[in-house]
């Protein structure tokens, strides 16, 4: 296991940086958003995310985590505004979840961790291609959403329901006609800074906008994200959990909100 990369001891978070050197970098993903240094700035813009259903098109478990996946020829699903410049269209989304004991997003509030988070990744169209934006950094815009437990997310069910045609790596099914708009909260006030993806590559090519208010999701509904597995169906079972990186150093980065 020690040539790919993965969550595990042997070739986890702390491993990376033997394969991928830019583990070290100065604008590495997530952080710890400490809000007492965060800067509000009233020069950001809200935020205007809208997505159209039909360009859901499936869902897959890639080993890591499970992606739902989305048509992206024309500028149907894309975000605007906040800290971003110019149209971002949607390419996926995927969660980051802890075991059952644990916490699992990846980045933390003045130090506290919330069960899970959602990612929204969408990518600059002045590149042309998802392939050609990352390569920039100002290429992807990913949209951050933390889970907490509380009430079942009735839009979320759905994407709950498909986990079992999925249930190991390599496993895909079509995903059709999804709004991922309902996994919002209400508000959409936002930290913002400049970042990485928080897999390997580890690309510093994100403008990251994590949303201040988590949206609830039960028990239940956690339980079935730790139900999928790691592995192919023919290893030895291991399953989804700790699919996370910790926060790494803000170094010279700011972060700004849009809020007081």
């Amino acid at each position: 296991m020690a040539h790919t990369w993965g969550y595990g001891p042997d070739n986890g978070p702390n491993t990376w940086h033997q394969s991928f050197p830019i583990a070290h970098g100065d604008h590495q993903s997530p952080i710890d958003i400490k809000t007492s240094h965060a800067k509000y700035d009233p020069a950001l813009k809200p935020l205007s995310v809208s997505y159209d259903p039909s360009t859901a098109k499936l869902i897959l478990n890639n080993g890591h985590a499970f992606n739902v996946e989305f048509e992206d020829s024309e500028d149907k699903s894309v975000i605007k505004g906040g800290a971003l410049d110019g149209t971002y269209r949607l390419k996926q989304f995927h969660f980051h979840w802890g075991s059952c004991e644990g916490h699992g997003s990846e980045h933390t509030v003045d130090g506290h961790k919330y069960e899970a988070e959602l990612h929204l990744v969408h990518w600059n169209t002045k590149y042309g291609t998802f392939g050609e934006a990352v390569k920039h950094c100002d290429g992807l815009a990913v949209l951050g959403v933390f889970l907490k437990v509380g009430n079942a997310k009735p839009e979320l069910q759905p994407v709950i329901d498909a986990l079992t045609l999925i249930p190991t790596k390599g496993k895909e099914a079509p995903f059709l006609n999804y709004d991922p708009s309902g996994l919002l909260p209400k508000s959409l006030d936002f930290w913002t800074y400049k970042g990485s993806l928080t897999t390997p590559p580890l690309l510093q090519c994100v403008v990251w906008t994590v949303l201040k208010e988590p949206i609830s999701v039960s028990e239940e509904q956690l339980s079935k994200l730790r139900g999928l597995y790691f592995n192919d169906e023919h290893d030895s079972p291991c399953h989804m959990v700790d699919n996370y990186r910790p926060p790494q150093p803000l170094k010279a980065r700011e972060v700004r909100a849009s809020f007081h």
